[in-house]
């Protein structure tokens, strides 16, 4: 995708009648003069779709402008995210609790978060200056997000 063009490639797929979704989070963005609240792709430069794998689908929205590739571990065959990484993102975005973003980390030991907003979620359980982080990641992206969580809000999933 054409850097910055997340949001456009978005509606124009939407039009086309193609389920996307672009998790965004708001960021407070500073310039000499003035400091503003933005809406920034969590992922900048990727957005997921919903489509069945199809020459004339991966086609439709490869010609969609800004669109540029899939995300593909086999050349000509894009890669798949597992709905349930998917869900989990839904689920932490949704919950309107601050999200930091992580460059991709070693896989842990997978747990589901049993109580709170985030009950159901599943994920990595990490450790960040003594801080306990429940990570959702994107493996095909390489990418991965996190919240403070408390360690008894975790289980083994």
């Amino acid at each position: 995708m054409k850097s910055r063009h997340e949001f456009i490639v978005s509606n124009e797929l939407q039009r086309k009648g193609i389920i996307t979704f672009l998790p965004s989070v708001t960021k407070l963005n500073h310039w000499t003069d003035r400091k503003k609240h933005v809406e920034c792709p969590l992922f900048p430069g990727y957005l997921f779709v919903y489509i069945v794998p199809s020459p004339e689908e991966f086609s439709k929205v490869i010609k969609t402008r800004g669109a540029v590739t899939f995300v593909s571990m086999n050349p000509g065959f894009p890669a798949a995210v597992r709905e349930e990484e998917i869900n989990s993102l839904k689920i932490m975005l949704e919950s309107g609790g601050e999200i930091d973003i992580y460059p991709h980390l070693k896989e842990g030991v997978p747990v589901r978060l049993r109580s709170g907003v985030f009950q159901g979620a599943e994920g990595i359980l990490e450790k960040k200056n003594n801080q306990h982080i429940f990570i959702v990641s994107i493996k095909v992206l390489g990418r991965s997000v996190g919240i403070k969580m408390h360690a008894d809000a975790v289980e083994a999933a």
